[in-house]
C-alpha cells in the first residue's frame, strides 16, 4: 500500500473507533488529558494533513519519517503547549464527534486524491515530502487509537499496514536516537516483562 492509502486506513479506523465511544467523551483520557482532549490531539493526525497540504514548502529540510521524530525533539516543544492544542481540538469536535470526525477524514480523502504528485509541504520540522510526513500521521493514529481503546478498555485493532508500518518507524526512529539496540534487546526479551517477538 501507498502511504496515502495506509493513512487514510489508519484514519477510517479511528473514525470508525470514536463512533464507539460516548458521544460527550466524558471520562479519563492520557496523562493531563481526558478523553475529550485525547480524541482531540488524535484527531489533529488528520487536520495537520489538510493543513500543510495547503502550504507548500521550496526545499525539503526533513528527510525521512524518523528524522521527522528527532527534528521535533529537537525544537524543545513546550508540553504545555501539545496539552494545550489537544484540549482545544477535543472542544472543536463539538457536540458531535462522531460527525466531525468523519467529516476530517472525508475532506482529507479528497485533499490527497487532488494533490499533485508527491508534494513537499511546511510541517513543523520544516520542508518535507507528503509521502516522508504521512507516516508519522500515521504513526499518531495507531498510538492513541490503542490510547483511546485503553482508556475506554473497548478492544480496538488498527489496521494491520497501519500498525505494520508504526511499529517499523519506532526502530527506525529508535536508530536514529542510538537507542536501537535497547529496542531490541526489549522485544527480544532481554528484559523481566516475559514479552519477546520471537
Amino acid at each position: 500500500m501507498s502511504p496515502a492509502e495506509t493513512f487514510l486506513d489508519a484514519a477510517e479506523a479511528f473514525s470508525d473507533q470514536v463512533a464507539e465511544l460516548p458521544g460527550d467523551l466524558v471520562g479519563p483520557g492520557l496523562g493531563e488529558w481526558d478523553l475529550r482532549a485525547l480524541v482531540g490531539h488524535t484527531s489533529r493526525s488528520v487536520l495537520t494533513v489538510s493543513t500543510y497540504l495547503g502550504q507548500p514548502a521550496d526545499r525539503v529540510d526533513v528527510e525521512s519519517a524518523a528524522a521527522y521524530y528527532v527534528a521535533i525533539g529537537e525544537l524543545g516543544l513546550d508540553p504545555a503547549d501539545v496539552s494545550e492544542r489537544g484540549r482545544q481540538a477535543g472542544v472543536a469536535l463539538g457536540d458531535d464527534p462522531t460527525t466531525a470526525v468523519r467529516h476530517m477524514v472525508e475532506t482529507v480523502a479528497d485533499q490527497l486524491v487532488a494533490a499533485a504528485d508527491d508534494p513537499v509541504i511546511t510541517t513543523i520540522a520544516g520542508g518535507m515530502r507528503l509521502t516522508d510526513y504521512l507516516p508519522t500521521r500515521t504513526f499518531e493514529l495507531v498510538v492513541h487509537g490503542l490510547d483511546i481503546a485503553a482508556a475506554v478498555s473497548q478492544p480496538w485493532s488498527p489496521p494491520d499496514d497501519a500498525l505494520a508500518e508504526a511499529v517499523a518507524l519506532a526502530g527506525r526512529i529508535a536508530v536514529l536516537r542510538g537507542d536501537g539496540a535497547r529496542l531490541l534487546r526489549l522485544v527480544t526479551g532481554r528484559d523481566d516483562s516475559g514479552f519477546s517477538v520471537v
